[in-house]
């Protein structure tokens, strides 16, 4: 569904120029749940809103399904994000209009299109647990409520790709649970490929893949120990290292990207010594040059 080889982007005023994605390398399957992380600043939302369209990439190639958003034009663009993409927003301001009932959100993108189709919002909004809200104003819902119409606004175009940009940071625990209970549900039922991006490692722990991003680049992998458990055991609260295991990311050139702690760990700077014994590669801090201070 997705493939980012080399992804740049680059943020020009006047008198400064920001690298955001430094070559970022990404591939993300059909029907995929995973999750993206990163420190602020990382280039993972950065990454979402050229994955949504709304931003241009600066080089490299990324591509969503039969779509090169490097290549193609703005009259495209604009076809793409209405026919292939849904997005959320983690501040509901900017998913929905306060003056309408849950319902006519739902139905307001389906306007813009020409193609407003009644009983499929109120499925949406079923499906998300507001059925018996969805006449309500947006005034008379709780936060996590408001969430979850911005859910079903998002799959209102059918899309075949959900984008959510930290979904669950305005929301209490037992909201993040149910939110990620939608998007296991949407992904499981309807085969729909999501990308999250989060800072919550534990909303991280609930999805098959993570990949985390650090200074525009892809850094660290880690992969379900168990992909085909799908209950509720096997989603831990303890993050990460409670259900995946951690991989370094090796891109196309054959670079790896060493974990930064393990390198303070070492007082490894700019340089480091390899050595291969047949079976491991053995990272050690170079030993000093004669006349050179250990």
């Amino acid at each position: 569904m997705i493939e980012c080889e080399g992804l740049v982007k680059i943020y020009k005023t006047d008198d400064l120029e920001v690298v955001a994605l430094q070559g970022l390398n990404l591939s993300v399957q059909d029907g995929e749940l995973m999750a993206i992380i990163g420190n602020s600043g990382s280039g993972k939302s950065t990454l979402l809103n050229i994955l949504g369209g709304l931003d241009r990439p600066s080089a490299g190639s990324v591509k969503v399904g039969p779509w090169d958003l490097l290549q193609v034009t703005d009259d495209q663009l604009v076809k793409y994000k209405r026919d292939t993409v849904g997005f959320i927003w983690q501040n509901n301001a900017r998913n929905l209009l306060p003056y309408l009932s849950a319902l006519e959100n739902v139905e307001m993108p389906m306007m813009l299109s020409g193609k407003v189709d009644r009983p499929y919002a109120k499925q949406l909004l079923d499906w998300v647990g507001l059925k018996e809200r969805m006449h309500n104003k947006l005034h008379q819902l709780s936060g996590g409520e408001q969430q979850r119409v911005a859910i079903a606004i998002s799959l209102s175009n059918r899309p075949q790709m959900l984008l959510a940009d930290e979904p669950t940071g305005s929301v209490d625990s037992r909201t993040s649970d149910l939110i990620m209970d939608i998007f296991r549900r949407l992904n499981r039922e309807l085969g729909l490929t999501i990308v999250i991006v989060t800072h919550d490692l534990s909303l991280a722990g609930k999805v098959d893949r993570v990949v985390a991003i650090r200074d525009g680049l892809t850094s660290t992998e880690f992969l379900r120990r168990n992909p085909n458990l799908d209950d509720e055991s096997a989603f831990g609260a303890g993050g990460l290292q409670e259900v995946h295991e951690a991989y370094a990311v090796v891109d196309r050139a054959g670079r790896l990207q060493v974990p930064k702690e393990y390198l303070s760990a070492l007082g490894i700077s700019n340089k480091a010594s390899m050595e291969f014994d047949g079976e491991r590669i053995i990272i050690t801090k170079p030993k000093p040059l004669e006349g050179e201070q250990a």
